[in-house]
């Protein structure tokens, strides 16, 4: 037997943290960690936040749980806000990004079955793609590594290279139903679709009677300094899942989609105990006060393009550790030279908090809120970091 009662699923650092306080997180043993990960970009608003725990506490003392058996107003007024901000008619909502994925996918199935074509029950997705943890979303994302050990692959799954569009064209079948994918990929490696990408896939999903469905669970709710990351590129889903951010910390996602394509999701077809309840729902009517708020979305750009900037600078510096720096909005990644956990490690040394990504990244995700103090800080630290794994040749 190992020394924790807990699952050895993770390889946890070496760091315990007692409390946080807006980018900052405080050790049990009182040092003070920059932290430009945000919980693999959740804690959108970082620590502590005075409208957050407000609103928590207040519902704290009403109602946790009720049952969607009832009327839960927090879910009207939060659906209602969702839908008046984006392309959706329509809102479920449940606790994690797994859930939202799914949900996704049983309304896309649903969808063609109501229509008639039960046989339409095929997801195209793109490779490097990360939906989530469940037997359903590991075969979505379809990478060996998170498949290993767990049975056959769920059925109903294609994937094509990330952003070959003319590869998806090819795919699209009979039983095709709808093409999923992250506007910017997070686990990937930060690698956005061009917009042009997103373009042809919806006119394609237009064109064979697809149904566009965006996993936004990292990149949404205001992480590219637009509400939704694909509303860069002017085309809209049918479907979205929502996760991460929208509860500023709190467990809480969404399935969002136009009236046309909940349409099959009658009484009955689907459920969720712990979803859309009242504590949730205060939190994220909350969250949404402040990034809806007027000004919020630009400076998440500006502060965003101050990162950048500054990066960019960084990379200048020490072109053996960083190939480029990538991503939109405070959704960046450092393409390294180096391993990525090295350079994750030496970040860790200088008590900034990052999170590895695929393709040899480390991902920056602060939260949106985070102050220019704050950013120049991290730069300094993140400078530090490349000067300690940087082995220029010598002259």
């Amino acid at each position: 037997m190992s020394g924790s009662a807990l699952f050895d699923t993770y390889a946890r650092a070496p760091l315990t943290f007692d409390r946080g306080e807006g980018s900052w997180l405080v050790s049990d043993s009182g040092e003070r960690y920059l932290d430009f990960g945000a919980g693999i970009a959740v804690n959108s608003l970082g620590y502590t936040h005075p409208h957050l725990g407000a609103a928590l506490i207040e519902q704290a003392g009403k109602l946790w749980h009720l049952s969607n058996l009832y009327q839960i107003p927090g879910q009207a007024r939060l659906a209602e806000r969702l839908v008046a901000a984006t392309f959706a008619d329509k809102v479920f909502f449940t606790n994690s990004g797994a859930e939202a994925i799914e949900g996704s996918i049983k309304t896309a199935r649903r969808y063609h079955y109501a229509n008639g074509q039960p046989e339409r029950f095929r997801t195209i997705t793109f490779e490097g793609a990360f939906h989530g943890r469940t037997l359903a979303t590991i075969a979505a994302g379809g990478q060996a590594k998170y498949l290993e050990g767990f049975g056959p692959k769920a059925d109903g799954f294609d994937q094509v290279p990330f952003d070959d569009i003319d590869a998806v064209e090819k795919m699209i079948g009979p039983q095709t139903a709808a093409i999923m994918l992250e506007p910017v990929q997070g686990e990937g490696g930060i690698r956005p679709f061009p917009a042009q990408s997103l373009r042809r896939l919806r006119e394609l999903c237009d064109k064979h009677g697809l149904l566009l469905i965006f996993d936004e669970i990292q990149c949404g709710v205001g992480r590219t300094g637009k509400f939704f990351a694909h509303e860069w590129a002017g085309v809209t889903p049918d479907i979205m899942a929502v996760a991460k951010g929208i509860g500023g910390g709190f467990p809480m996602a969404a399935v969002l989609a136009t009236e046309n394509a909940a349409s099959g999701m009658v009484p009955g077809i689907h459920g969720t105990t712990f979803g859309g309840s009242p504590l949730a729902m205060a939190v994220g009517n909350a969250v949404l006060d402040v990034i809806l708020a007027d000004d919020f979305l630009d400076e998440v750009s500006r502060k965003a393009l101050l990162l950048k900037q500054g990066l960019a600078g960084i990379a200048d510096e020490f072109p053996d550790v960083i190939e480029e720096i990538r991503g939109t909005g405070l959704m960046l990644g450092v393409k390294c030279k180096v391993p990525n956990a090295t350079f994750n490690a030496a970040l860790r040394e200088q008590k900034l908090l990052a999170v590895p990504a695929g393709d040899n990244v480390v991902r920056l995700i602060p939260a949106l809120n985070i102050t220019d103090e704050d950013i120049r800080e991290g730069l300094e630290r993140i400078r530090a970091g490349a000067r300690a794994v940087s082995s220029p040749v010598s002259a």
